[in-house]
């Protein structure tokens, strides 16, 4: 099915819930996961992968951080699978219980100390099911916010769940950097689990939301005409592979560069450089906060000059940032840490800003859920591989921090390059 002339128009109230519907929703998710990358940071080396060489086991920590990555693909096709046969809300309400359960089970899970070798082995298994859970809930929640929105302001519409990366870093990071002003005794034996507890009662407000909005116009349009895929998945892969790779591209600055300047950066600031962890959680909150800003700025954008556009511009602007940010950071003075992440962060939100549209822009409607949430959980196993990436090009050179200054650079201009031939190939679509 193709969008045309005919196409049903959702009312402008109705979008704006659902829209924000797909925020809140997108919001308490990446809550959910984004938490386990900063415990991965300051908590999971010592408790869960405890060796004598604290470089190991921040290398292994980083691992279990990864294989949630390798998990998102297959829940992108089973869950887009979902999405495009029996609906974008139905598939939804699915992804965003089973993240939540997971997220509190890792609060209750014992460590090392207490159950040994079962420790490491049963968080990374749940890590995995975060992982399958996160890989149908952003491209259900651009889809289901794309396809009520009006035409001519999908950007906008598309950005609100975008903003939901910001807000839950807000959350993980601050609920992080409450505990860890309690003593270090309290915070390793209970304090770092009350933020993961808090995914329990957090998912009553997510179901709650979610069940008040309808289904997209658009999908049942598809219904009423027969015209669903038989296995998403195998379609998308037959006849639109080159739209797949363009959505990895152009998707890669806005995930893999956040990990790099979140994740990785909480590690390097307090582990190589000796920096307070309450600083450089600080400053990721202080990011976070002027992201959601730039995020409302590049959705307009997108309706102004197009999405891939606004995806070029983005990519550019993170590469002539990334050496820069790393220079500051390395100064270790606490002003220019916090202007160096949230520099870095805010320039590389203009391009993710973006994506949601671009990417829905890329796909037909029987295959969009899965074209959007495929192609974006692929460059989210690309990027669950870089602050493990970095780790080892800092030890590999070193301790130089140019090496993950080029690894931020390389992101950036495969995004760069993804959004103009996605600006190309979604002008050819329209045209056609």
């Amino acid at each position: 099915m193709t969008e045309t002339a005919s196409t049903p128009r959702t009312d402008p109230a109705e979008a704006r819930k659902v829209a924000f519907a797909a925020f809140v929703g997108t919001a308490l998710e990446w809550y959910d996961y984004f938490l386990y990358g900063t415990a991965a940071s300051i908590v999971f080396d010592r408790l869960y992968f405890a060796t004598e060489d604290p470089a190991v086991a921040t290398l292994a920590a980083f691992a279990s951080f990864a294989i949630g990555f390798l998990a998102r693909p297959l829940g992108a096709v089973v869950f887009g699978h979902l999405g495009d046969r029996i609906g974008r809300r139905r598939s939804l309400l699915i992804t965003v219980t089973l993240i939540s359960v997971v997220t509190g089970l890792i609060g209750l899970l014992p460590d090392f100390m207490a159950i040994g070798l079962a420790a490491p082995l049963l968080l990374t298994a749940l890590r995995v099911l975060q992982g399958i859970a996160v890989g149908g809930e952003w491209g259900g929640a651009v889809t289901l916010a794309v396809e009520h929105a009006p035409p001519e302001q999908r950007g906008r519409f598309a950005a609100l769940p975008q903003i939901g990366s910001p807000i839950g870093t807000l959350l993980s990071s601050g609920g992080f950097y409450l505990v860890a002003m309690l003593p270090d005794e309290s915070f390793d034996s209970w304090g770092w689990r009350l933020p993961f507890l808090a995914a329990f009662p957090l998912l009553g407000v997510a179901l709650y939301l979610r069940r008040r909005v309808g289904e997209s116009p658009l999908f049942e349009q598809m219904l009423a005409e027969h015209d669903r895929a038989s296995v998403p998945a195998v379609e998308l892969f037959r006849t639109a592979w080159r739209q797949v790779l363009i959505g990895i591209a152009a998707s890669l600055i806005g995930i893999g560069g956040f990990y790099l300047l979140t994740t990785f950066v909480i590690s390097y600031g307090s582990g190589q450089l000796g920096l307070p962890k309450s600083l450089m959680l600080g400053a990721t909150l202080f990011a976070a906060a002027a992201e959601v800003v730039t995020l409302i700025f590049g959705g307009r954008l997108a309706d102004r000059f197009s999405p891939g556009k606004v995806c070029l511009w983005g990519g550019v602007l993170s590469a002539l940032v990334a050496f820069p940010v790393f220079w500051m950071i390395d100064t270790r003075n606490p002003v220019l840490v916090i202007i160096a992440v949230t520099l870095g962060i805010n320039c590389l939100s203009i391009p993710y800003a973006v994506s949601g549209s671009l990417l829905a822009g890329l796909f037909p409607v029987h295959l969009r859920y899965s074209g959007v949430a495929i192609s974006s959980n692929l460059s989210g196993l690309i990027s669950g591989f870089v602050p493990l990436a970095a780790s080892a090009l800092l030890i590999a050179s070193g301790q130089q921090s140019w090496a993950a200054a080029t690894l931020l650079l390389l992101l950036a201009l495969i995004t760069a390059a993804g959004g103009l031939l996605g600006h190309r190939a979604t002008r050819t679509q329209s045209q056609t």
